[in-house]
């Protein structure tokens, strides 16, 4: 019966460890909805203090540190550009990011609104 128990608890431990290290995420990427914000915010202060250019490279996201830079891909049709963070949002549920119109212009998805993206800190 020791024996048994023994391995049963081995057994237990490894499927343990095995399931909890498949179910980390990595805090460096995200896969999810993101959306744009444009004019309506142009020239209105931004969560981190400055000028919201819509033109500009930017986004907003929940969590992320202001500054940090993220490298966006739009999954729908594979461009890449790199977005420096410095907004809070978005405030939409189901959505990880919000980029500024210049962002998503680059990422081709304006007329879209909302794409599936993938989010990496650079």
């Amino acid at each position: 019966m020791k024996k048994y128990l023994n391995k049963y608890l081995i057994f237990t431990l490894i499927f343990a460890l095995f399931t909890t290290a498949c179910s980390q995420r990595s805090p460096n990427l995200e896969v999810g909805n993101g959306s744009w914000y444009g004019e309506k915010y142009h020239g209105r202060t931004t969560a981190n203090g400055e000028t919201y250019n819509m033109y500009a490279l930017t986004a907003a996201h929940k969590t992320l540190p202001f500054n940090t830079m993220v490298k966006v891909t739009n999954l729908k049709n594979n461009r890449s550009i790199i977005v420096r963070i410095n907004d809070r949002g978005p405030f939409v549920r189901g959505r990880i990011i919000d980029l500024s119109y210049g962002a998503a212009k680059a990422l081709d998805y304006i007329t879209d609104g909302v794409v599936k993206l993938r989010v990496e800190v650079q």
